[in-house]
């Protein structure tokens, strides 16, 4: 790997800091606040910091086949229709999981009963998914639910009509021209960065009008959102009518996650601090450690603790398993009791992973079968591999990642889970170990007392502060990731002891009986 995470966040910082890029404005508005996340990621695609996303793709059919359903979505479920006013607006997250019965966003699906509760109106605009909605059509009018196909889908025209046609004046040629050469000189790679600036120009540019239109018809006091470094236009039209838009935490947040972190020097502009425009006016966190997680533009007093009700009402059960697991492990004798490693699985760093999980299950099953026969049973020699696909990954791994399916022929304590069932929490209530990168449920694993070790790849810079303070451990290889197994069984090693409800607060509704009054 040519750069770390860590080093491609400085370069941006310093293009940044150097032509004041977050206060450029161009066409009316401020593009690279506009391309900021997505840059980043184009970089670390074209550096092979990260692999692509193991996720299937969409085909040609599949595309036409969503066609028609955009045009009915756009017609029988426009958020643009009709003139009632609404107390709230909830943009949640297009991905839904089954909770409670129904498809719903994780993140956001508990504000519709704290709305109903305070006699407040509202409605959820939801963008689709991998081009398909799943919640259920039967009770869409019942949760005050609208379709966002509309706009989006007049903002794909407006794009595809007006691509090639923006003037940009002389002087905002240069500077794009510039900064694009400086991209490529540092990371050694083309990129196109007027189109890049272009397309998202456009986008703004229809999304925005539509978003005051939207706002003019409701009339909403708030607008609660998720991943709002998706939704600038959003952003931007709440500010421009005096509207509260207020951001719920879906993941993790880290210095080196530029849709959130803006170091002092990229937000300055002929030597003064300015706002970054297209940014929530209020976070509601997961819990404290989250609140100074990365440099905010923000006042600290408006990223609010408020918890995470879905991991809150899902994990009740399987935290008095977890529990058990921890009594027995603090017993002596247990000698015969497997013990449960858990792979936690990202596509972007999959491959690695899975093959890192082979190692180590061939390394650890081949050294027990010798002690077997040596008839040397003195330690723990009963081992369980568990390798959870995130999501993304499930319809793809068999022909992505050719370790797993060596793994399942050759060994018959490793099992691949590539579906929602047994339930994550559950498999974090059973694990005695955990090994991933940066995904969110590291964090949820840490509050089973999991002890944690992460791999050394690109994006583990994310959890630096959990290395440095001792709650998790890096690990470069397989050999370096037994060691510190049979070292821990030996009690050899320690893990700081932390608090569980630094990450994960319970959920506390009365910041939100606050904001509503």
């Amino acid at each position: 790997m040519t750069f770390t995470v860590k080093e491609i966040c400085q370069n941006i910082w310093n293009l940044e800091e150097k032509y004041e890029l977050n206060h450029k404005e161009i066409q009316d508005c401020y593009p690279w606040q506009l391309i900021r996340m997505y840059l980043y990621y184009e970089i670390t695609r074209k550096t092979n910091v990260f692999e692509s996303a193991q996720q299937s793709s969409l085909s040609l059919f599949d595309k036409i086949n969503s066609f028609l359903p955009f045009l009915k979505n756009s017609i029988l479920s426009n958020p643009l229709s009709g003139n009632e006013n609404l107390d709230a607006l909830i943009f949640d997250h297009p991905r839904k999981v089954i909770f409670q019965d129904e498809y719903q966003d994780i993140y956001s699906y508990f504000l519709k009963d704290v709305l109903n509760e305070n006699g407040k109106t509202f409605e959820t605009i939801e963008s689709p998914y991998l081009n398909q909605h799943f919640r259920n059509s039967n009770n869409i009018k019942e949760n005050h639910v609208k379709f966002n196909d509309r706009i989006l889908l007049g903002s794909f025209i407006h794009k595809t009509r007006n691509r090639g046609k923006l003037a940009f004046t002389e002087e905002e040629k240069q500077l794009i021209n510039n900064v694009k050469q400086e991209l490529e000189t540092i990371f050694k790679i083309e990129i196109d960065l007027f189109r890049i600036m272009e397309d998202h120009i456009l986008n703004f540019q229809y999304d925005y009008k539509k978003y005051i239109e939207l706002l003019q018809k409701r009339n909403p006091k708030c607008v609660f959102l998720v991943v709002a470094y998706e939704n600038k236009a959003l952003l931007a039209a709440c500010k421009k009518m005096n509207v509260e838009i207020i951001e719920l935490q879906h993941g993790t947040i880290s210095p080196y996650h530029l849709g959130y972190s803006y170091p002092e020097n990229t937000m300055k502009s002929n030597g003064e601090i300015k706002e970054i425009e297209y940014f929530p006016d209020k976070i509601l966190s997961f819990g404290d450690y989250w609140n100074n997680a990365c440099p905010f533009p923000i006042a600290e007093d408006k990223i609010i603790s408020m918890g995470f009700p879905y991991f809150e009402e899902n994990s009740k059960t399987f935290m008095k398993m977890a529990e058990n697991k921890n009594k027995e492990n603090n017993e002596e004798n247990h000698a015969n009791e497997n013990k449960h490693i858990l792979f936690i699985s990202q596509g972007v760093i999959g491959k690695y992973l899975s093959e890192l999980a082979y190692e180590t299950a061939k390394k650890i099953n081949t050294e027990n079968k010798d002690q077997n026969n040596e008839q040397n049973n003195n330690q723990n020699n009963n081992y369980q591999f568990i390798y959870k696909l995130h999501p993304g990954e499930y319809g793809t791994w068999m022909e992505n990642y050719e370790y797993l399916n060596k793994a399942i022929i050759e060994f018959d304590n490793f099992k691949v889970i590539d579906e929602s069932r047994p339930p994550l929490y559950e498999l974090f209530a059973k694990s005695n170990y955990q090994i991933g990168a940066f995904s969110t449920a590291i964090y949820e694993g840490l509050a089973f007392n999991c002890k944690t070790f992460i791999i050394d790849v690109p994006g583990v810079e994310y959890l630096d502060d959990l290395i440095e303070k001792n709650i998790v451990k890096k690990v470069k290889n397989s050999e370096e990731l037994i060691d510190y197994i049979i070292k821990d069984e030996n009690n050899e090693i320690e893990f700081k002891e932390y608090n569980k409800d630094y990450f994960f607060k319970n959920f506390d509704k009365t910041i939100f009986n606050d904001i509503l009054k």
